[in-house]
């Protein structure tokens, strides 16, 4: 007789903002394997591009416990609710109203980030990353933290944190160096230009790329971006860049004719599922931790740290960028840099009216 199973979760699972569910594990001809499963956790709220709140880090900490201990779970895969964003990072509209200016909470808060992504890469199961929109800042390392990606080709990557008050030190600067070398790494992480999928790709970040966009009932590539060739006349990387000029115009109007459809980027991920699940569980599991280390060693290394500095930057340009965003208008979310180094070279303190003076409001008034 079969003895009874005991359970090894910690909490009930139930976090408004983190879908969980069990999809059936498929083999490569499509066929239910019976009794095994696939485990999806969808970031869901999808009307703030999948932002992570406090509480949603929870669900994904919970999340990621449960699909380890999971007994008929084969692989997991890590998502966004919509086709506009896998996830945009942290919800900058608590950071703002809540967090900015109190270092003391948002320590304790980035110890449940810290253990959100510790959580993806201590998971027992392979973890793909469905790529379905903007894979940005706390977005972008959340996904890195994952052992494979598949992205739909409008989608776009990068960081943000020295444009809105923060430094990429969630795993940006941990994972980025391992995976495309320092000097990508640093471009990505000081310059926060974003990237596009095919970009992505070719940097060796993305497992693989599907077309999201149908026209005429037919997928095309991103019409936004450079596909047709890799280097320009002088030998320079042009392969998934942004068009410009006439090139650009066609390209939005060939997009406002279509439709997106993620029926391929679906069909991609199950297809990776697949062939997981044609491998030994255990030998699988140890794979997974020893191509880890190298993104868990500078991980380990570092997070405490991190979480210090952060905490304290909260005091000063954290405050000013998150508040810039939260309540500047869509296109003007960032602080007047320039103002702010003109003021911070005349020694003015950040105690007193700086804070105010570099808001984007108050470029409105002068």
């Amino acid at each position: 007789m079969a003895a009874t199973l005991k359970n090894h979760e910690i909490a009930e699972l139930s976090v408004p903002g983190v879908k969980v569910e069990k999809l059936p594990a498929r083999a490569p001809d499509g066929k239910v394997a019976a009794g095994l499963t696939n485990l999806w956790i969808w970031l869901d709220n999808p009307q703030q591009f999948n932002s992570y709140t406090t509480d949603m880090v929870k669900g994904v900490i919970l999340a990621f416990r449960a699909a380890s201990n999971a007994r008929d779970v084969s692989s997991v895969v890590f998502t966004g609710a919509g086709d506009k964003a896998f996830c945009t990072g942290g919800n900058t509209k608590e950071y703002a109203e809540y967090y900015a200016g109190h270092p003391q909470e948002y320590r304790q808060y980035m110890r449940l980030f810290n253990d959100m992504v510790s959580a993806i890469l201590a998971c027992d199961k392979p973890v793909i990353c469905r790529v379905n929109g903007m894979r940005i800042g706390g977005g972008q390392e959340i996904g890195m933290a994952c052992d494979f990606t598949v992205a739909q080709d409008l989608a776009r990557f990068g960081q943000a944190g020295p444009k809105h008050g923060s430094a990429p030190i969630g795993g940006a600067t941990d994972f980025l160096p391992v995976m495309v070398g320092a000097e990508r790494a640093m471009a990505s992480c000081v310059l926060c230009e974003p990237f596009s999928a095919h970009e992505a790709y070719h940097m060796g970040i993305l497992t693989d790329i599907t077309p999201a966009l149908r026209v005429d009932g037919k997928f095309i590539a991103n019409p936004l971006v450079e596909t047709s060739r890799v280097y320009d006349d002088y030998g320079r990387l042009v392969f998934g860049k942004p068009k410009t000029g006439d090139a650009l115009k066609a390209g939005k109007a060939l997009m406002a004719s279509g439709k997106v459809d993620l029926s391929a980027l679906d069909a991609r991920v199950e297809e990776l599922c697949a062939k997981i699940l044609l491998t030994f569980p255990d030998c699988t599991t140890k794979t997974l931790e020893e191509l880890r280390k190298p993104k868990l060693e500078a991980w380990n290394r570092n997070k405490e740290d991190s979480r210090a500095w952060l905490a304290l930057n909260m005091m000063t340009e954290a405050r000013a960028g998150f508040t810039a965003f939260n309540e500047g208008t869509k296109d003007d979310r960032e602080v007047d840099f320039i103002a702010l180094r003109q003021a911070l070279a005349r020694n003015e303190s950040w105690v007193g009216p700086l804070h105010d003076a570099i808001q984007p409001k108050a470029r409105k008034r002068a």
